[in-house]
């Protein structure tokens, strides 16, 4: 299972940077409110040609491929836990590089998460 490990990590840091690419491209685009349901192909077009945005989905592609990897070699029991470090990583690097607000209980939060995952990478 350890020798997976790399796999997993690799298929985690491929979804953090989609979700960020993702956020990135959608923050270029702008909000989406209610007068995005007068035109919806408009927005559609709008979201599915920003180069980001297809950036992080495919960047999401990679991370499924490379999961699909993982499923094939470990339990799934073992696996799926470790990629709750997503949610701790994800908010930290929109901290850090895009200036969003980490409320306290958000770090609780994020402390808590890696416990969780380092507990079960043990067993």
């Amino acid at each position: 299972m350890n020798s997976s490990l790399p796999l997993i990590f690799i298929s985690i840091a491929c979804g953090v940077c989609g979700q960020l690419t993702l956020k990135v491209g959608m923050t270029q685009l702008g909000r989406i409110g209610g007068d995005a349901l007068i035109q919806p192909v408009q927005v559609a077009f709008r979201v599915a040609t920003n180069p980001l945005v297809i950036a992080g989905l495919g960047l999401y592609a990679v991370s499924a491929m490379v999961w699909l990897t993982v499923l094939s070699r470990v339990p799934l029991s073992f696996a799926y836990p470790i990629v709750a470090l997503s949610y701790a990583i994800v908010p930290i690097l929109a901290w850090l590089l895009l200036g969003e607000t980490v409320p306290a209980p958000r770090w609780l939060g994020i402390a808590t998460i890696c416990l969780g995952v380092f507990l079960i990478s043990r067993s």
